[in-house]
């Protein structure tokens, strides 16, 4: 894929697809709940349609029908023995929720992934689950996984790795334990998870003690299906977001975007930057925030972020060094351990790409230094992503300023917004 100079600005109101963590959640959850659920608006991705299948596999009746997913439910523990090895392509979070739920159940299963996916860390699940007495066993650290039959038991867990993907693998796998299992988080992250397990009237009780929460979950209680609309994605909205910022004439309206507090952080910065973002018709739906988003082009200001920030965008970080790059003066971004064990070293191939861009840039241990310029020389413009569908999309809209950067692996762009291409040149985007 290339991307190139755009020059007559990003305007319009692009269809931004379901946001990918909830409509991940939106097929697990109802498949282990009794009755029907409808679910409007989920996002038909690589990533998702992997734990679709997976699901399928395990036999929960899953049909489609006038742009719904319409789900059957078997229970809590009333899935089926997979025939054969379960494949998860790139999804970290298929593997890593599937892990949990699994753990729980009557039979033995097997997962597996892709290149990309068979890299990453799964003991950071694996060793927390194990403590509720879970037979898990890596290849090496990663996938494939197979997890063994076993009779857990409630356990109480203080979390050290600040993982959305954990927490939610071991509320599932408590969901079909005996007692009462604790969790305290000591770092914000999504709470996707305890949203929609409330609303399917799991027995869960969550408090706030400064800045640490604890949730408890009652194991072996009975989910009652519940109907679901998945909002609009605002990580796939960043994108558009950031365009519209650094590209001068240019104004776009974003509908229906999940405003989830513990993932606002790219709204945050960019508005500390002097972003002219405003966000009109806030309101709730399914218990989550819900807004529309206005954006307008807008002279950036460098910032510095602490850590605290990663805990609300660590996805976010390869659009906003593409915001800060065009920035009137250096950013910094502290604490970015968590962006080395995502579908790729994403902070060495920020790093990496910005420098073939032109851009001065560097890191010290987890910090990530940006220093801008008013002009900008592509010593390569071939763009390396490691299949990462963040990078390739981040660097498809630093070729809207600098192109044309030819994107490699752009295909991994599917894993989450297989639309991305033509929203954008609808919009007055140059990729082709």
């Amino acid at each position: 894929m290339i991307s190139n100079i755009i020059t007559k600005g990003i305007n319009g109101t692009p269809q931004i697809p379901g946001d990918k963590s909830i409509s991940h959640r939106s097929v697990i959850i109802p498949s282990i709940s009794n009755g029907i659920c409808e679910i409007n608006n989920i996002l038909k991705s690589d990533d998702v349609l992997h734990t679709l299948n997976a699901l399928k596999s395990l036999g929960v009746n899953i049909e489609e029908s006038k742009n719904k997913i319409i789900i059957q439910g078997k229970g809590l523990n009333s899935l089926n023995k997979a025939n054969g090895e379960i494949y998860l392509g790139n999804s970290g979070t298929s593997a890593r929720l599937l892990t949990g739920l699994l753990s729980a159940q009557k039979f033995n299963s097997i997962l597996t992934g892709d290149k990309s996916l068979s890299s990453r860390p799964m003991q950071r699940i694996a060793d927390p689950l194990t403590k509720m007495n879970a037979k898990i066993y890596t290849t090496k650290g990663s996938l494939p996984l197979t997890i063994e039959r076993s009779n857990l038991k409630a356990a109480n867990f203080d979390l050290k790795i600040p993982s959305a993907q954990i927490k939610s693998g071991l509320l599932l796998a408590a969901l079909n334990t005996k007692g009462i299992t604790e969790i305290t988080e000591n770092k914000v992250t999504r709470d996707h998870t305890e949203i929609m397990l409330e609303s399917f009237g799991a027995n869960i009780e969550i408090k706030k003690i400064g800045n640490k929460k604890i949730i408890k979950i009652v194991g072996q209680k009975e989910l009652v299906a519940n109907n679901i609309d998945v909002p609009n994605d605002l990580s796939s909205s960043s994108f558009f977001i950031v365009s519209t910022l650094i590209n001068k004439n240019s104004k776009i309206i974003l509908k229906n975007i999940n405003y989830n507090p513990t993932r606002n952080g790219i709204i945050l910065a960019l508005k500390k930057m002097g972003a002219k973002i405003k966000l009109i018709n806030n309101r709730k739906n399914n218990n989550e925030n819900i807004c529309d988003i206005e954006v307008i082009s807008s002279d950036l200001n460098g910032c510095e972020l602490g850590p605290e920030y990663a805990d609300l965008m660590i996805d976010e970080y390869p659009i906003l060094s593409i915001a800060a790059s065009f920035a009137k003066s250096p950013s910094i971004f502290r604490g970015l351990k968590e962006l080395r064990v995502k579908e790729s070293d994403r902070l060495k191939l920020i790093l990496l790409n910005l420098q073939n861009c032109g851009v001065n840039c560097k890191s010290e241990n987890d910090d990530l230094f940006i220093f801008p310029s008013k002009e900008y020389q592509i010593k390569n413009n071939l763009i390396q992503t490691d299949f990462d569908h963040r990078i390739a999309m981040a660097f498809c809209i630093m070729g809207t300023k600098l192109g044309p950067l030819n994107i490699k692996d752009s295909d991994s762009i599917n894993t989450s917004f297989p639309s991305f291409k033509n929203e954008f040149n609808n919009l007055g985007g140059n990729i082709f």
